[in-house]
């Protein structure tokens, strides 16, 4: 081959592992040309002031050749030589291209580069479901975005976010993939229903399930009811009896809301509601009763309360199943007092009962003095009961002198 002088525009940035390629030389300098010749004679006249540089480029990757920042074409698997200043960004086949050298839409202008890629452009309040080979990948929002589809299969899916509701066909179980930042999601148990906004407008009631909203300029609130039948408690209230003695009662109250759209959107707290009505109904009836008949008429006064919280029902949007008074607790002095009354009352009572008890049995001696009396035999038979009685509590009998036995039988015979 022979050497001769190149012009600037003559020089070339690499020749890839075999291609033939030729240098010319300018000036003091060798140039890159695109005159073919072997390798083995462009290696010969490689100088000391010739400076080159190899990069490998795998089977599952791609090159991509710059020089001096301008994108020159994209570079095959093989052996790459740099020349002149020039650079190459190997990227990965089974990566989004993604260059750092330049911006997307330089390299999706070179035909090479839009063969070997599948490109989707996400716009805005979309989002795009990538699937790799029937698998889910990634999500991806506003942008533009390239695959290479040598060796994989790329299908998107779009979805529009400017509205909340989920599209049937993207299949549930991939929100466990794709980052919370991106959805809402909102579990209605068995016994619960979820009332459905969007931007505080009620949209719709929502039964048992779970279910997934985009998260978009449409803010979604999803408020829930417990539909079973619930237990409230008012613990430790105080009211004032009409005898102005402060008492605590502890209220038990059974409901189920039986319209949980309207007890969320007409009421501020349904459940606050009816537990301020059931205190202030508890109040009223109380307070027109001393202590005493409160004590005495514990089940009248839980009765009242609770038919007066019947007559609110349609107010509250709740049926009230059963309520009643659990526990009523009296000031610490009024409690020593009626303790005190109490023990009295009981011992007047003992009293009484052990004065008619020594009444009847004064009376039965009496009338077991008068048969014994009119009846001789009676009489004699009361006698043997009593020497039986002694003899039980006799163990031993020591007779010193006299006729014993003679004393007895005039006792027996007597």
């Amino acid at each position: 081959m022979s050497i001769v002088p190149c012009r600037k525009e003559d020089t070339v940035l690499c020749a890839p592992a075999g291609q033939s390629i030729c240098f010319r030389r300018c000036g003091s300098k060798l140039n890159v040309s695109a005159v073919p010749c072997s390798w083995q004679i462009a290696k010969r006249i490689s100088t000391g002031r010739f400076i080159y540089m190899k990069k490998i480029i795998n089977e599952n990757q791609r090159g991509l050749l710059f020089k001096k920042g301008r994108f020159i074409r994209l570079v095959e698997p093989g052996g790459c030589y740099l020349f002149g200043g020039a650079q190459v960004e190997i990227v990965e086949l089974d990566e989004p291209l993604e260059p750092v050298t330049c911006s997307l839409d330089v390299l999706l202008r070179n035909e090479a580069v839009q063969e070997q890629v599948e490109v989707v452009n996400v716009g805005d309040e979309e989002l795009v479901l990538h699937f790799v080979n029937g698998r889910f990948d990634q999500c991806l929002d506003t942008g533009r975005y390239a695959f290479w589809s040598l060796y994989d299969r790329h299908e998107f899916i779009s979805a529009g976010i400017d509205r909340p509701e989920v599209a049937q066909e993207i299949p549930a179980h991939i929100f466990d993939k794709i980052p919370a930042s991106y959805y809402i999601k909102t579990e209605v148990a068995e016994y619960e229903k979820g009332v459905l906004f969007y931007d505080q407008k009620f949209v719709g009631v929502l039964d048992a399930g779970t279910y997934y909203f985009w998260r978009g300029k449409t803010k979604v609130n999803v408020k829930l009811v417990d539909t079973r039948l619930t237990r409230m408690e008012i613990s430790g209230q105080e009211i004032l009896s009409k005898d102005k003695v402060t008492l605590r009662i502890n209220f038990v109250c059974n409901y189920q809301v039986v319209d949980w759209v309207k007890a969320i959107i007409k009421l501020d707290n349904y459940q606050e509601q009816l537990h301020v009505a059931a205190q202030l109904i508890l109040r009223e009836y109380a307070g027109n009763y001393r202590i005493d008949e409160i004590l005495e008429n514990k089940e009248e006064l839980a009765e009242k309360v609770f038919q007066k919280l019947k007559e609110k029902e349609a107010d509250l949007y709740v049926q009230i199943k059963e309520a009643g008074i659990k526990d009523i607790i009296l000031p610490g002095e009024i409690r020593e007092i009626m303790n005190t009354v109490l023990i009295a009352e009981k011992r007047a009572q003992a009293n009484v009962i052990t004065r008619r008890e020594e009444v009847a049995s004064t009376r039965s001696l009496l009338n077991t003095a008068k048969l014994m009396d009119e009846n001789k035999t009676l009489y004699k038979l009361k006698e043997l009961e009593y020497v039986e009685k002694i003899c039980e509590n006799v163990g031993e009998i020591s007779v010193a002198g006299g006729d014993l036995l003679g004393q007895l039988r005039e006792i027996v015979g007597r």
